[in-house]
């Protein structure tokens, strides 16, 4: 008896021209093979599919078991510049953290020469630009210590698109906050105090990330979903599936009454729409993957939402 052992070839033709841009036969690691006749193109900036106007390949899909036979050819798309997420999460949250100081401090050129470099007589301007700082400091240090990356990466055009919107709210609440003729809120120091208050949520949103962190995970898939730990702010996962997200939105409540400042509170209620999006996301994937994955969790907001 004989056995005739068959080989997939790859060939990578321009989702444009049809123009072939290269031919493998081998089924692992084709993006690094393709990098390595076209050097420009690294893996990352590189879409792979077996239509034209199909969906691109994962990564870790194997030619073996997509729909193709013995022969196979896939058309490439120039994803253009990427950046690693560390990289970008850094450039989105260092930006808002100095755009503001540059308010606080009244630096010249921003408002009338006569209060240039002055400070607010109100306390609830200097407890603001702390909470502020202390946020984005925050989210600078998890960036580093805590969050685990997967290797994915984010196209620079979105990386700008990104930046823009958070530096240009920072940018606007911070101009009104720390603005000569700022009001102070309506309820004085009481509400400033219970806003305060709510604006700790921010350890929440720390404990549930170092909670996140702890899970074992292969890569960017994880064994287990997240449970509550014996740290109480972890205990919101009893009631929903992204904790981090609820104690976010609540941090950013939090600032939105003390300020008592519009542009605070429309970043707010952009960023809850954005995190709800998100936290289906994930929900829908803990449901998907996890069969024993709690039926009474709710993606963002206990027993609503």
């Amino acid at each position: 008896s004989y056995y005739y052992e068959t080989m997939l070839t790859v060939e990578i033709l321009d989702s444009k021209t049809k123009e072939q841009l290269c031919f493998l036969d081998k089924v692992s690691d084709i993006k690094s093979l393709f990098h390595k006749s076209y050097p420009k193109w690294y893996p990352a900036r590189q879409a792979l599919r077996l239509d034209p106007k199909g969906k691109a390949l994962r990564n870790d899909d194997l030619l073996q078991n997509l729909p193709v036979g013995t022969s196979a050819t896939l058309y490439f798309r120039d994803l253009g510049p990427q950046l690693g997420w560390t990289m970008v999460f850094l450039a989105e949250y260092i930006g808002p953290l100095l755009i503001y100081l540059l308010f606080y401090f009244r630096v010249p050129y921003i408002y009338n020469h006569k209060y240039t470099l002055t400070s607010s007589s109100h306390h609830v301007v200097n407890l603001a630009c702390a909470c502020h700082s202390f946020h984005y400091i925050k989210r600078l240090f998890e960036t580093i210590f805590v969050h685990r990356f997967s290797n994915g990466t984010m196209p620079l055009r979105a990386t700008l698109r990104n930046c823009a919107y958070y530096w240009g709210f920072a940018a606007w609440l911070a101009y009104y906050i720390n603005h000569p003729l700022y009001t102070p809120p309506s309820y004085g120091k009481t509400q400033v105090r219970y806003a305060l208050i709510i604006f700790l949520c921010e350890a929440g949103n720390f404990s549930v990330h170092w909670s996140l962190n702890s899970l074992k995970c292969e890569g960017a898939k994880c064994r287990r979903f997240p449970n509550p730990s014996k740290n109480p702010f972890t205990w919101l996962f009893f009631f929903v599936s992204c904790p981090n997200y609820t104690y976010e939105v609540g941090a950013w409540v939090g600032l939105s009454i003390m300020t008592q400042c519009v542009p605070v509170a429309l970043f707010t209620f952009l960023g809850f729409i954005q995190m709800s999006i998100w936290a289906k996301g994930k929900h829908k994937t803990y449901t998907r993957e996890f069969k024993d994955y709690p039926n009474f969790r709710m993606p963002i907001l206990p027993f609503i939402l």
